[in-house]
């Protein structure tokens, strides 16, 4: 049962982690470095607080793999500490190392209740408080601010006209704001169609639904196998396209939307693991990657001596960088077992509808998804845990109706409640 206390404390929660994730695009400070380290460790503490309340262990056979890769990136902290020896190298592996403890939400994203109340407390208070929060971010922050948004459109049949409309103009809002930020266009308008696959139930059947799952999991490891071999590069779209695609950026200046903006990325990051000999088990969350591009840069600002740039715009290259191989390997399985589990182990067709989502972020994190404490990735590891969660996954398409309309209607909480205390009780 979500008691008063635990509603006030998710609130908390999700404003110190509104606070850090517009921090980068706020027009003044929101506070330090260590103010947010010490907002993420009320966090991790607060999920390990509750956990033996809310996590059910018949999800233990499943939730192994995600528990492998939270003990490598444990490893991993454990080496950067012995190999870091300036300011910047702690600093950047106090920073990430936060981000790689965020697979400790599985112990709340598998109970029903406490991500209904997440999403609830997070409509209630936080999406009417945009309207607060536009004045001290610029507008390639909205769609940051706004992603919880961009879940819900993963449900929108279950939607009541009104909070149809609602969440509707809302992406409108993150999609337009900066159409320079093609991130924010990326991640609303995917969902949004793949919401929609509800309604086409007749014709698109599980084993569609498969092939577009596997799909989406080989893509990006067809399309860096193409880039390697040089016969076809995704990144030089313009190559392969006529006319100009450009739109002003925040700062008004004019920005090519097909422009390459990776693959000196992917190159210096390979390249770097080899010099560096740390392809199989990563650099840690001390240090980056050595970079032609950004390195002497930022030697300059640190006076470190070493020309390393120490993340990415590319989730998958910093996973790389910092956990190696084994990490990747390891990140792969997991979403690998979490859409199979949502489409082939499950009785609800919008499970089956997060199976192809989860998909599509695994690709991708091919091409961004920034690698931070933000509400993107932490929103991203709930829907991970509802894959994985066996509660989630025994919903009927009628118990999704009444959990989805649960997060706007305090009537439908009440029945969400009431089958789960059945459930237990049996």
């Amino acid at each position: 049962m979500i008691t008063p206390k635990l509603k006030n404390a998710i609130i908390l929660l999700l404003l110190l982690t509104v606070l850090r994730t517009i921090a980068h695009w706020s027009s003044f400070s929101l506070g330090g470095i260590f103010v947010f380290w010490f907002i993420n460790t009320i966090i991790i503490f607060s999920i390990l607080k509750v956990k033996q309340e809310f996590y059910d262990r018949a999800n233990n056979r499943n939730t192994i793999l995600v528990f492998l890769f939270l003990f490598w990136n444990i490893s991993v902290i454990v080496r950067g500490c012995l190999i870091a020896d300036n300011y910047w190298e702690w600093k950047n592996l106090v920073t990430s190392g936060f981000v790689f403890l965020l697979p400790l939400t599985i112990f709340i994203s598998t109970n029903r209740l406490i991500v209904q109340a997440v999403f609830h407390n997070y409509m209630k208070f936080f999406l009417p408080a945009f309207f607060l929060f536009i004045l001290v971010m610029n507008r390639g922050a909205y769609g940051v601010y706004l992603i919880p948004v961009s879940f819900m459109l993963l449900f929108m049949p279950l939607l009541t006209k009104k909070w149809k409309i609602v969440i509707l103009s809302f992406t409108v809002i993150a999609v337009t704001a900066s159409l320079a930020a093609r991130s924010n266009v990326i991640k609303f308008i995917i969902p949004l169609l793949i919401g929609l696959l509800y309604y086409l139930r007749p014709f698109v059947n599980k084993n569609i639904l498969g092939a577009s799952r596997i799909a989406l999991l080989v893509l990006p490891l067809v399309l860096f196998g193409l880039g390697l071999t040089g016969k076809f590069n995704i990144f030089k779209i313009s190559d392969y396209t006529e006319g100009e695609y450009t739109t002003s950026s925040s700062s008004g200046e004019a920005e090519d939307l097909t422009a390459d903006t990776r693959t000196l990325l992917y190159v210096e990051v390979i390249a770097s693991a080899i010099k560096n000999n740390y392809i199989w088990f990563g650099r840690t969350f001390a240090r980056g990657n050595d970079s032609e591009l950004f390195g002497a840069q930022i030697e300059a600002q640190t006076g470190t001596g070493k020309f390393e740039r120490y993340g990415n715009e590319v989730s998958i290259l910093n996973v790389f960088t910092w956990t190696g191989l084994v990490g990747v390997v390891l990140y792969f399985l997991i979403f690998l077992k979490a859409s199979y589990l949502a489409l082939y182990k499950s009785k609800s067709w919008f499970m089956k509808i997060l199976a192809v989502y989860i998909c599509f972020r695994w690709t991708y994190a091919w091409v961004e998804d920034f690698s931070r404490f933000d509400l993107s990735y932490i929103f991203l590891w709930l829907i991970i845990g509802m894959c994985y969660s066996v509660s989630f996954r025994n919903m009927t398409d009628g118990e999704f109706k009444y959990w989805v309309r649960g997060i706007f209607d305090i009537r439908y909480r009440k029945a969400t409640l009431k089958k789960v205390r059945v459930i237990k009780q049996s």
